[in-house]
């Protein structure tokens, strides 16, 4: 009989893989390697065994025991005496597409970093191509890319009610999904917090399908409860059914969480506060704790790591490295449960192992995925499929027409020679907006720079009617005349945002990145100065993360002639100079108030609050 592929999971070649292992594991069917180490990570028991052999057959684990303890035919052995051995590296919450690479050089990235398998957070994609959004993860994997990706389709297509995107899932789509294949596992973060709690919200009945479709299946409910402290709030979160946060910022929102059994997904910047502390507190039990990147772009991994780096970074503020490996290994993998196939060296699991030099400071010698060498060093040995990406993946810039600066005008009563404005800035979490008296000229509303005041507008890049809104915005953009920035990515509906100091400059910028199938744009004194092609879905390009990271740094190097308006209050974590955070400000999940979406039917002039669904108007 010959074997199924083993690429995507399925219940009937799950069935035929297993009654394989299992003769395998009895030594009545030959093995085909045996991977002898010197020390072995048991991940469900925090152990370490000496002298192992893990005997493999085809992509799995068949046998784990004493070096020479198995007593069937093996077709080579391959020896470790000096590396120890630990399950490959997961990702519990993790948008690929934030790499800005599709997900065959994502495996080429991440697998020398031992991250071997990653639940894709896949509302971002999705946003772009509901229909086409399990087609698009499975593509690399069906190609014979070693990189395991477990779907979570998104529960935020589009993200809230007020949005209009590329994708809808209600509850057939989600039990269509979950039928489907065994890689599909959950419903990726729910993020529209009032959609869960208020009967009276557009976007009830739709969450509470997806919740429900999740359920029947037996699937995991993902959450996002950022801003939610209040312990009445937290309850509800839970009591929802939302099983875990990865929003979680400091130190009394994880302890908070955690005692009340929410699985929490720790993100690195938050390590500082949070690890120490939970230390402190006495945490006896760390089994509903995971690590998670979350964001982190192709650049970023290639400086710090992947979730090698969550590891390192963990253990240096004081946590026990076999604590922090099951935090990336057995614990996500048992919250998600796919523990059957990942998170440990076990029998029946992907043979998906990190061979590690020195386990504290976690230096990486080999990686197996799928029983076979996948890197030495950082040097990827891992199969990379060319795929020619389809026209569906490709072809995803429906602005629909070139715009010119008339398009990003925003018109003044009659008569007027001021007007009041509706004004936000970058993460601008306060109850009401702020109110500035702008300037009229020749019937236009105008900026103000010398108050930090530029222009911000949002155009529609899915209907092909060319909509856009604009407003004002302040502690961002660029102060030099004739200047704008563009691009495609803008979490979560990713439409096109663009900041910019003339409506001319950012007409030319928007119509770039249309012209290029997404991207960046960036437009210096009236002309074009550097763009990066992100030609997949406006999110990522099919090149190596190396080749993607040239592009930035020359695109940086142009951004950094420009000066940039920087007010501190408004950049959060971020520092001065080019504004590259924007791709998160256009957010509208909790807890975000008032916001500048695309033109919708709910919203026509973009402007909301989407906790009330209250609208306004931009200027008055």
């Amino acid at each position: 009989m010959s074997l199924p592929v083993d690429l995507i999971l399925n219940a009937a070649d799950e069935v035929a893989i297993r009654q394989h292992l299992t003769l395998v594991a009895l030594a009545r069917k030959p093995a085909d390697l045996a991977i002898e180490v010197g020390r072995l990570f048991v991940a469900h028991a925090n152990h370490w065994l000496d002298d192992q052999e893990i005997v493999v057959s085809g992509r799995r684990i068949a046998y784990v025991g004493p070096i020479g303890s198995y007593r069937g035919e093996v077709a080579e052995r391959v020896k470790y005496p000096n590396l120890s051995a630990v399950p490959g590296f997961g990702e519990v919450h993790k948008h690929i597409e934030s790499t800005h690479i599709t997900p065959e050089y994502e495996a080429a990235l991440v697998i020398p970093r031992g991250n071997t398998w990653t639940c894709e957070a896949s509302h971002e994609f999705a946003n772009v191509n509901g229909p086409k959004n399990t087609e698009f993860w499975q593509k690399a994997r069906l190609a014979g890319s070693p990189l395991k990706v477990f779907i979570q389709p998104g529960s935020a297509v589009p993200p809230s009610a007020w949005e209009e995107s590329g994708g809808w899932y209600g509850y057939e789509e989600q039990k269509a999904f979950l039928d489907k294949d065994l890689s599909v596992v959950s419903l990726d973060e729910v993020m529209d917090w009032p959609s869960v709690w208020d009967p009276g919200n557009p976007g009830y009945q739709r969450m509470w399908g997806m919740i429900g479709a999740t359920f029947e299946k037996r699937g995991i409910v993902e959450g996002h409860g950022s801003g939610l402290t209040d312990p009445h709030e937290i309850s509800a979160f839970i009591a929802a059914g939302l099983s875990s946060d990865h929003e979680v910022w400091a130190l009394d929102e994880a302890w908070d969480r955690l005692m009340r059994g929410i699985f929490t997904e720790l993100r690195p910047f938050s390590y500082d506060a949070i690890i120490p502390g939970l230390i402190e507190r006495g945490l006896k039990d760390w089994s509903n704790v995971a690590f998670t990147t979350d964001d982190r772009s192709a650049s970023d991994t290639l400086r710090d790591g992947a979730t090698d780096h969550n590891v390192r970074h963990a253990i240096g503020y004081g946590l026990p490295p076999e604590i922090a490996i099951q935090c990336v290994t057995i614990n996500p993998a048992r919250h998600m449960r796919i523990d059957q196939w990942v998170g440990s060296i076990a029998p029946g699991r992907y043979a998906d192992i990190v061979l590690l030099e020195d386990v504290p400071s976690v230096a990486i010698a080999h990686v197996y995925a799928d029983g076979r060498l996948a890197s030495r060093g950082k040097t990827y040995l891992g199969r990379l499929p060319r795929i020619d990406w389809p026209d569906w993946a490709t072809k995803t810039m429906n602005i629909g027409r070139t715009l010119a600066a008339a398009d990003f005008a925003i018109p003044a009563a009659p008569g007027r020679k001021t007007m009041q404005a509706a004004v936000l800035r970058p993460f601008h979490w306060n109850e009401d907006f702020l109110v500035e008296e702008l300037p009229v000229v020749e019937g236009k509303v105008q900026r103000a720079p010398e108050r930090l005041i530029t222009k911000w507008s949002m155009i529609d890049r899915y209907r092909g009617d060319g909509a856009v809104a604009s407003m004002f915005w302040t502690g961002c953009g660029p102060r030099d005349p004739d200047t704008a920035l563009a691009c495609s990515v803008a979490h979560d509906s990713h439409n096109v945002w663009c900041i910019g100091s003339s409506d001319a400059a950012m007409a030319k910028a928007v119509n770039r990145v249309q012209e290029s199938d997404g991207g960046w744009a960036l437009v210096h004194r009236g002309e074009v100065v550097g763009s990066v092609r992100l030609e997949v879905a406006g999110l990522m390009t099919a090149r190596p993360a190396e080749a993607l990271d040239a592009d930035m740094q020359a695109f940086l190097t142009r951004a950094g002639e420009v000066d940039w308006i920087y007010a501190p209050a408004a950049m959060n974590r971020w520092k001065p100079g080019f504004p590259e955070f924007l791709i998160f400000a256009t957010l509208t999940c909790a807890p975000w108030r008032w916001v500048l979406v695309a033109p919708s039917k709910l919203a026509p002039e973009g402007f909301v609050n989407v906790q009330t669904g209250e609208t306004h108007p931009i200027v008055w």
